[in-house]
């Protein structure tokens, strides 16, 4: 499959990266934006940041990378939602970006080529954007529709990776309206698991509503805090002893899966586990080895999984799998991500530039990747 160029190359492919969103993790998707606009090459794309607020509002934004950042847990970057509208004008065949601006006429800024959906949990990484760009005949980067749910929603993960094969952990799903109706029933089935546990919205990321139970008495606090994020909430078994260990995925440009160098965390700071202040804030102190100090059977085996995890979620372009290496040596996939976080600090984009592809050739490539696509069913 040969790319697309629009216009015969008479101009640059328009690049449109989407950010922001509806979801918690509003602010880590524009952290991810403005490491990723500052890494684009200006020269071979034009490039267009379009910002969701919270609300929803889709607005042209400035592209200001200073203010995408996160500085203290309580300055945290978000999208203007006052900025001009933009919308999506699907017609004659092309999809158009149009800026709508108070007292002024609509202004098409000319044909969309490609999109970079950098947003990260429901409403932009559940395949609901996917969706629309699908409509839209917009190429994009990043999994398809399915593929994106399935990687949110971290319990039919579990059951697609299960039924590749994949080893995964115990885990038991609670909805609220089971568990209103039968608290009981889900105290009984999850005392199953054993403990310490882990209770965390079945579609969240970047640790957003996770809790750590160490005993019986703290369960139903940690459920209520998880379905604050999401009305399904995963009681998982805990992966005591275990080391965290990530790698990255990335398509070729023959759509080939490559995987990167394995990494690992180790948390610090005084942090039970990998929450939201240890992933994001500066002054905490995690440490992300990179690459893993592995053997060298583990890790080539880490990495045939993590290809295999991609496989079987049907994933496109990119993903980040992560493992538990638990104390006897065998591997136990975590979760897939299949839009991994690009914040400076990140992993995904850390792995690839040990392993030899460095942040502006790694987004280089998910563009190129994205405008090879064809539109539809694939």
């Amino acid at each position: 499959m040969s790319e697309q160029p629009p216009d015969s190359r008479s101009r640059k492919p328009r690049v449109a990266v989407v950010f922001g969103g509806r979801s918690s993790e509003h602010a880590v998707s524009c952290v991810t934006a403005g490491s990723v606009l500052e890494a684009i090459d200006r020269a071979t794309y034009d490039v267009v940041p379009i910002g969701i607020a919270p609300d929803g509002r889709w607005v042209l934004e400035s592209g200001d990378t200073a203010r995408l950042r996160i500085t203290g847990a309580d300055q945290l970057p978000s999208v203007d939602g006052a900025r001009a509208a933009i919308t999506l004008l699907r017609e004659s065949g092309s999809t158009d970006l149009v800026v709508h601006e108070p007292s002024r006429p609509p202004q098409t800024l000319g044909e969309v080529d490609v999109v970079f959906p950098l947003l990260h949990g429901p409403w932009g990484e559940d395949g609901t954007i996917q969706g629309m760009f699908e409509m839209a005949g917009v190429r994009y980067v990043g999994a398809g529709v399915l593929a994106s749910a399935v990687g949110m929603d971290k319990a039919y993960a579990k059951v697609v990776l299960r039924a590749a094969g994949l080893p995964v952990m115990p885990s038991v799903t609670v909805s609220t309206r089971e568990w209103y109706r039968d608290p009981d029933g889900v105290r009984h089935r999850v005392a199953d698991l054993g403990l310490p546990l882990f209770v965390k919205p079945a579609r969240a990321g970047s640790s957003m509503g996770i809790s750590k139970v160490h005993d019986a008495s703290e369960l139903d606090a940690a459920i209520e805090e998880a379905h604050r994020h999401d009305p399904k909430a995963l009681v998982e078994q805990a992966a005591v002893g275990a080391r965290e260990i990530e790698c990255g995925v990335l398509e070729a440009l023959d759509g080939t899966p490559e995987t990167s160098v394995p990494a690992e965390i180790v948390v610090g700071g005084g942090h039970e586990f990998y929450d939201f202040a240890a992933k994001y804030l500066p002054e905490e102190h995690t440490e992300l080895d990179v690459p893993a100090d592995l053997p060298e059977a583990a890790a080539a085996e880490l990495r045939d999984l993590a290809v295999r995890a991609f496989e079987a979620v049907g994933c496109e372009g990119l993903a980040r799998v992560d493992f538990f290496l638990m104390p006897d040596g065998s591997l136990v996939v975590n979760e897939i991500n299949t839009m991994p976080g690009f914040t400076p600090t990140s992993m995904y984009p850390r792995m690839w530039a040990e392993t030899g592809v460095d942040y502006p050739a790694l987004v280089d490539r998910l563009i190129r990747l994205a405008l090879r696509r064809t539109t539809g069913l694939r």
